[in-house]
């Protein structure tokens, strides 16, 4: 491989995987050591060094548009905390209900088009990336009838929760405006991926950054102007969520129409043949819901400790979503890499590959927690106005810091777990080590003897984490990649 990239520079060589060409090629060039396979590697080589090299170049767009993705709930805390502390007690509680009930289940399912779209386009089956997104974006739109009904009655559900009626009420009214851009942000996760699995990832970024700043305007417009409050924010980040898939099909139609290769056309068969896609799906949501439920459950828990202290919750936990923005991306780049290398066969290259990204995610996680150390006083003053807010953000940081190393690592781990098609592994991990020890630990040293208040709460996770992240390390170094090879090779057929 050549040692400079671009994004014109192939996830996989020419001669990649193909049955016709290895066939013509001297065995001992494409025997690997694993299988014995004849079909395997051939042709293809590669080094740590530019395999990290690769990931930084896929990356950094990711990363920088989920940043700018995550933004639009950064700015609504901004506001909602500048608008007063119920303001934003209110978004704590709307927020872990879209995550856990919404923004999960569509994120979760759509990682399945990070195994099945990445490893269709390794394996030289270009239309099918298209068909697997056609029938993801259905399969979206359908689940988003339930997320409905349960956003409708949101204010008598989170009533009936939370000690705080008042913020309860406030939050369910948040609630049901987000919901109407939901469709928007569903298609918006599957389009993403459509690109992304052809090694092209700069397009939601530019999507992002004419949205952003749109966001910002509109929130001025609603909150401000027109004096609609919290309300107001919700209606901004649901138009915005309504613009973006627009604006993602415009840009592919016009400015990257050689992209349009791997676009089927509307057919019926995005309606037949769901079943590789939800066997895929259902460990993706369930690995997502599992951390994202587990963290709904804390900030409830932490609205037993008083307003501040869920005001301070949510600026910690909003925090931490912004800093996970930069290992997420990046497992995204890292997953759709091994999806291709394992669609192709390369099983050399993908081991080399998963060596580097270790030591990549390892110096994301020290620079995620060096960053909010340093910023520990800063933070706490962007949030809120409110002095006792303020300084218990600034107490719980350290810990909060602490969690971004581990959680670091669990990104690439469940980005591989993705790449190889086995994402099942880290769903069960997720689901044993958070509900099983995380959360019992948390709510013991918060509200048992230690009374460690939100410290408790957030020590938990990182130890949880911390355990996840060996245990899909020790399932992805005995796993059998040649079994991933050809399970790739069915659903491509």
């Amino acid at each position: 491989m050549a040692s400079q990239v671009s994004e014109n520079t192939p996830l996989l060589p020419e001669t990649g995987y193909s049955q016709a060409a290895a066939s013509r090629l001297p065995d001992h060039t494409i025997k690997d050591e694993e299988s014995g396979s004849k079909w395997l590697n051939a042709g293809f080589g590669t080094t740590r060094t530019a395999e990290a090299k690769l990931l930084a170049w896929n990356g950094a767009p990711l990363m920088l548009t989920s940043v700018l993705q995550n933004s639009f709930n950064v700015t609504t805390a901004i506001v909602a905390g500048h608008l007063g502390s119920s303001e934003l007690a209110a978004l704590a509680l709307a927020t872990m209900t879209t995550n856990v009930t919404g923004l999960a289940v569509y994120e979760g399912l759509a990682t399945s088009l990070d195994t099945l779209c990445s490893q269709a386009y390794g394996g030289r089956n270009e239309k099918m990336v298209g068909l697997h997104m056609q029938r993801m974006i259905y399969f979206l739109w359908l689940v988003t009838i339930p997320i409905g009904a349960v956003w409708l009655c949101s204010p008598w559900i989170l009533g009936a929760i939370v000690p705080e009626k008042d913020v309860a009420i406030l939050a369910g009214s948040y609630l049901r405006i987000y919901l109407i851009g939901a469709p928007g942000f569903a298609t918006f996760e599957a389009g993403k991926r459509f690109v992304q699995a052809q090694g092209i990832f700069t397009p939601s970024l530019l999507v992002l950054l004419v949205t952003a700043p749109l966001n910002i305007l509109l929130n001025w417009i609603f909150v401000w102007k027109l004096g609609w409050a919290l309300q107001g924010a919700a209606a901004a980040i649901s138009t915005t969520n309504l613009v973006q898939p627009i604006l993602l099909l415009l840009y592919v139609r016009f400015a990257i129409p050689h992209s349009l290769q791997c676009w089927p056309g509307f057919s019926w068969n995005a309606f037949k043949n769901w079943g590789p896609m939800v066997r895929l799906a259902v460990p993706g949501i369930l690995t997502v819901e599992a951390e994202w439920l587990a963290w709904d459950i804390l900030t409830f828990s932490s609205a037993h400790l008083g307003k501040t202290y869920l005001a301070a919750q949510s600026v910690l936990y909003n925090t931490s979503v912004l800093m996970y923005h930069l290992p997420m991306p990046a497992s995204i780049a890292a997953s759709t890499r091994i999806g291709n290398l394992i669609g192709s066969g390369a099983l050399d290259a993908a081991r080399v590959a998963v060596t580097a990204y270790y030591f990549v995610f390892s110096g994301i996680g020290l620079f995620n927690l060096s960053f909010l150390v340093a910023m520990k006083d800063v933070i706490p003053r962007i949030f809120s106005n409110d002095l006792d807010v303020r300084n218990v953000v600034s107490l719980v940081m350290p810990i909060c810091a602490a969690f971004q190393l581990v959680d670091s690592t669990t990104s690439l781990c469940n980005g591989l777990l993705r790449g190889l098609g086995i994402q099942y592994i880290g769903a069960w991990a997720n689901l044993v080590v958070y509900y099983g020890f995380s959360i019992p630990v948390s709510l013991y040293l918060t509200f048992g003897p230690p009374h460690l208040g939100l410290w408790g709460l957030w020590i938990g996770p990182a130890a949880g984490l911390a355990a996840v992240t060996i245990i899909d390390s020790i399932f992805i170094k005995r796993i059998s990649w040649k079994k991933c090879v050809e399970e790739a090779r069915r659903r491509s057929e």
